[in-house]
């Protein structure tokens, strides 16, 4: 695959700020600095790939976001946004290291890849300055809409996850559906909010409780795709891709979620696969996605 000349800055309005490859080196010595130890972007020959950092007021700290989009786009387009969730232990740049995720972009896309720490892409009960749902869906796309030729609207805003990022995904777009016009859960982790205590996963537990919040109090009501399903305006709802590996434990969560949509007349599409829980499996559903994404959200201004 050709590779395209990658841009990684600290990007303040398109105007590039040249970086000390000394901060790289310093910042591999440090053992809490974010550094960019593997990093091996997939890109097509006719995209551009942007590395932003800018501050979260919901978080009260500076967070990094990826960008890729058409390397040449006609002043004056807004170009509709794809929002890309990764996984628990991963990072804003997995998306392009272990999927060819970037060809999308070839098609009048912008793909926004944010980083999400372990979060679930949710506001945390503890610690309480943990906003990461407002940091997405204020500060993020407000961010994306200033810098870039991005479009605003919901007809022109999709989100996107994998297992962690695919239950973020579904739950932003359950409890903001004025932002999204499509959402994609990929061996989405649905159940976490709800799972059952469990002696073999205590140190999980402990997590999920310390975003959710207490079992079954008002948080985790408030972020469980089960609950917000079924009390939503199905004829408001955003259309719903799951997919799921048949090789994976979240299978039967994602075929009662997807039951419970047909239950509720939302708009939506499941479909399994070969595979386990893994950027192989997850690579090979986005053809198919994408497909069905372009029919969801408009194109061009």
């Amino acid at each position: 695959m050709l590779r395209s000349r990658v841009k990684t800055v600290r990007w303040r309005r398109f105007a590039p700020v040249l970086l000390c490859p000394l901060f790289f080196f310093l910042a591999s010595c440090n053992k809490n600095a974010e550094v960019a130890q593997h990093d091996s972007p997939r890109l097509t020959a006719i995209v551009t790939m942007i590395d932003v950092t800018f501050h979260s007021p919901a978080l009260s700290r500076d967070m990094r976001y990826r960008v890729v989009l058409p390397a040449s786009i006609v002043v004056g387009t807004k170009l509709p946004v794809v929002y890309l969730l990764h996984g628990g232990g991963g990072g804003f740049r997995d998306w392009t290291n272990y999927s060819d995720v970037s060809r999308y972009a070839e098609r009048g896309l912008i793909l926004i890849m944010p980083e999400g720490n372990s979060s679930y892409f949710a506001n945390a009960a503890e610690p309480p300055q943990d906003r990461y749902e407002d940091y997405i869906v204020k500060d993020l796309i407000a961010d994306v809409e200033t810098r870039f030729p991005a479009a605003s609207g919901r007809a022109k805003r999709a989100i996107i996850g994998v297992s962690m990022g695919g239950f973020g995904a579904v739950n932003l777009a359950l409890r903001h559906p004025e932002l999204f016009a499509f959402a994609g859960g990929i061996s989405a982790a649905l159940d976490v909010p709800s799972r059952p205590f469990s002696i073999k996963r205590l140190e999980q537990w402990r997590r999920h409780r310390a975003i959710f919040g207490p079992w079954d109090g008002q948080r985790q009501h408030e972020n469980d795709p089960f609950v917000l399903a079924r009390s939503a305006d199905s004829a408001r709802t955003p259309y719903v891709f799951l997919t799921c590996g048949e090789k994976e434990g979240l299978l039967a969560t994602n075929r009662a979620f997807a039951a419970l949509l047909a239950q509720r007349h939302f708009q939506y599409e499941f479909h399994t696969a070969p595979g386990d829980h893994n950027w192989t499996q997850w690579d090979d559903r986005l053809p198919g996605l994408f497909q069905i994404l372009s029919a969801h959200i408009q194109s061009g201004n």
